[in-house]
Formats: structure tokens, C-alpha cells, sequence
């Protein structure tokens, strides 16, 4: 394979309670999917054909994702997934939004990608996650839907790939990952420097073209452990270390786009984040009956599951039609009656409810001495997350 041509061998087959899609750029991949498919049957086939392996070694190219796809009933498919590249003008955009901010390149080179670049590259016009309608998915099965079955399987296995590198998004956009770091190295590198003692401009490769001293003998030198901060009165000295590990979590959430949080919200991410300590001990025992739940819930969570705990609203109407038509297979299945109110959906008697959350996922609750209590981690379809909750 190339720079430009990236080959992916075929995941084995996972578990069928596996998540898709942990990362939030690859959330919204598969939101540009979900959100344009009209037969949701297509997307649940789709999720279990992904989960069963049944998709083959997936090839990524710029415009084009490209992956063989069996089928119980025959097969393999040629299943293909296009988004347009980004033009000569939107890769100078990004490329220089990039380049701005050290902290961005640090994040791709750590496969992360940063809210901040994409929200900046969006400003300028530069769309790089794909939208509604974004994603053109072909396949030369005899189906009509749009997406089926097949491609629907192979979105949800490129989501495990986007997770992994962000790279393969941006080789979708037209550009390899070698050719991005080029780009960057150019527009970051210094193309002259001043001479040492003259008004003279040298070129950055001759400044530098001199020798390396060696490095120094390491063993000449001993090594120093951290500050040795004394306990003060009621302040063990084990507590600093744990309010500075709270202000790195902390200012992590803001960093990511997360709201202010406020000290209810700081207190259970506190106690959720550092469970086994004095600290999150207290916290328990001074917030109040319902502070355990609300730990529960920000354990499984993170923000958008207290949020869902807390809060009960009305999804849009679209919304709530996708998600009975995926939960009503599930229901049949099963012999159970759904009962909807608002977001929550609840079976009767049998003690499980799934709640849908703002961020477009679904979270699962039992009930325990008639208290619903968040009982697993959130998932984009709701009739995977009842099928959890009833089997």
C-alpha cells in the first residue's frame, strides 16, 4: 500500500454488546449514516454484520472506502462507501488551521482529533466530518434501501477505524498522512535564519549543518524524586495529588467543548473519577440518598449521562420514529410492550427503561426497590442497548 492507498485487514467477529463508535468524530460518522437511512431494519442488520465479521479487508483511498460483504443469503458484495475530497483550497484552509496551533498537530500525531480544529476548520468553510446526504454508499447487491444492509455494516466497522486513527478520515479527504506531516513540516519549518553576529539572512539548512556534540555521561548524574510536600494539619499530603489530578480532569472537560460545570457537577465527577478515596468517601457521605445514582450515572456517562438522570425532555419527532421502528423488532421478539414518555421508554414489568440522551445516544436503566438505576454505558442504537437490558 501507499501513502494514498491504505489497506485494513477484516476484523474477526466481536461481541454483539460491542460499542461502535467510542470516539466523538466517530459518533458523527455514523450520525451522517443513521441520520439519512430510511429503513432502520437495514442499519440493525447492518450493526449485527459488522459485530459477526461478515465484512472483508476494508481499502481506503481518497473519495472511496471499498470492502467485499458476505451475507447469509449469498455474497460477497462489492460495498462501497464515497465522500467527496476536500478541494486545492479547502486542504490549504485546514492545513493552515492545523499549522496554527501546535497543540493540534500533537493531537493527530496522538490520533486524537480536537474539537477546537474541527469547530476552526468549519468556520472557515472547511466541513470536514461528513454531514446528512455527505456519504454516497453503493453496492452491487440486489437491494434498493439506501443505505443497506451490506454498507451499513461496512460504516459501522470504519467508525473501529476512525477510532483508532484520524488519519483514515483525512486520506478520505483527498490526503495520505505522510503528505498532511509534509505539509505541516513546511508551513512550520523556519525558511531563514539570522547569522550569528551579521545582518545576513542564512538558509535555516546551513545554520544547521554543523556538528552534534555527543550527549553527556547520564551517569554522572542522580536522579532527583518529586517535592517532598509535608501532611498538614487535616490536610493529608496524598490530597494534592488528587486535587491535581481533579484539575487536570477538569480542565480537560473544558478544553473539549464541555459545558462550565458547576460544583453538584464537580463534586460527582470527583467522586466518580476517584472512587476508592478519602475524598469521593465524604463526598458520599455528605451529598445526600441520591448522590450514589448520580455517580452511577456520570460512571457510565460521563456528562451527558448525569444530564440524562437529572432531566427529562422531548426528543424530536424523527427521533422518536427511528427508534420505535429499531425497538420494535426487539420487542417482538421478546414478547414485551414498550410504554414511551418523553425520552424514556419503559417495559412493563420487567423492570428495564432506556432513556435517550441530547447527545443522540441511548442509555439502559434497571429498576432496584422501585428506583431506576443507569445500569450500562450509552449506545447510538436503542434497540441493541433493550436487547442488553432484557437478555
Amino acid at each position: 500500500m501507499t501513502d494514498d492507498v491504505r489497506g485494513f485487514p477484516a476484523f474477526g467477529a466481536q461481541s454483539a454488546r460491542g460499542q461502535f463508535a467510542r470516539s466523538w468524530w466517530g459518533r458523527t460518522w455514523l450520525s451522517a449514516m443513521e441520520d439519512t437511512a430510511l429503513d432502520l431494519r437495514q442499519l440493525k442488520r447492518g450493526r449485527k454484520y459488522a459485530a459477526a465479521g461478515l465484512v472483508g479487508p476494508i481499502t481506503v483511498s481518497p473519495g472511496l472506502i471499498a470492502a467485499p460483504v458476505d451475507d447469509v443469503d449469498g455474497g460477497p458484495y462489492r460495498t462501497r462507501l464515497r465522500l467527496a475530497e476536500l478541494s486545492d483550497v479547502d486542504w490549504e484552509r485546514f492545513l493552515d488551521r492545523v499549522a496554527s496551533r501546535a497543540g493540534h498537530l500533537a493531537a493527530l500525531l496522538d490520533r486524537d482529533m480536537p474539537h477546537d480544529l474541527v469547530e476552526a476548520a468549519d468556520d472557515a468553510g472547511v466541513h470536514l466530518l461528513p454531514g446528512i446526504g455527505d456519504l454516497d454508499p453503493e453496492c452491487d447487491c440486489p437491494g434498493w434501501e439506501l443505505p443497506c444492509r451490506h454498507a451499513a455494516a461496512l460504516s459501522f466497522q470504519v467508525s473501529w477505524l476512525l477510532d483508532a486513527d484520524p488519519f483514515v478520515l483525512l486520506l478520505v479527504r483527498g490526503k495520505g498522512e505522510r503528505e498532511v506531516l509534509d505539509e505541516l513540516q513546511r508551513r512550520n519549518a523556519p525558511r531563514f535564519v539570522r547569522a550569528t553576529g551579521t545582518d545576513e539572512d542564512v538558509p535555516a539548512a546551513d545554520a544547521f549543518a554543523r556538528p552534534v556534540p555527543p550527549l553527556p555521561d547520564l551517569a554522572a548524574f542522580t536522579p532527583r524524586g518529586g517535592p517532598d510536600v509535608p501532611d498538614a494539619p487535616g490536610i493529608p499530603a496524598a490530597t494534592f495529588a488528587l486535587l491535581a489530578a481533579n484539575a487536570a480532569a477538569a480542565a480537560e472537560a473544558v478544553l473539549s467543548g464541555a459545558p462550565k460545570p458547576n460544583r453538584r457537577h464537580d463534586a460527582v465527577r470527583l467522586a466518580a473519577t476517584f472512587p476508592d478515596t478519602a475524598a469521593a468517601a465524604r463526598l458520599r457521605e455528605d451529598a445526600g440518598e441520591d448522590f450514589p445514582r448520580a455517580v452511577a450515572a456520570w460512571t457510565h456517562g460521563g456528562r451527558g449521562g448525569l444530564d440524562v438522570l437529572e432531566s427529562v425532555w422531548s426528543p424530536p419527532k424523527p427521533v422518536l420514529a427511528r427508534a420505535r421502528a429499531a425497538l420494535a423488532e426487539v420487542a417482538e421478539d421478546r414478547d414485551v410492550e414498550l410504554e414511551f414518555e418523553r425520552n424514556r421508554g419503559t417495559v412493563a414489568g420487567a423492570g428495564v427503561q432506556i432513556r435517550a440522551g441530547r447527545d443522540g445516544r441511548w442509555y439502559p436503566y434497571r429498576a432496584e426497590d422501585g428506583v431506576w438505576w443507569p445500569s450500562g454505558s450509552p449506545e447510538n442504537d436503542p434497540g441493541a442497548v433493550l436487547a442488553a437490558l432484557l437478555g
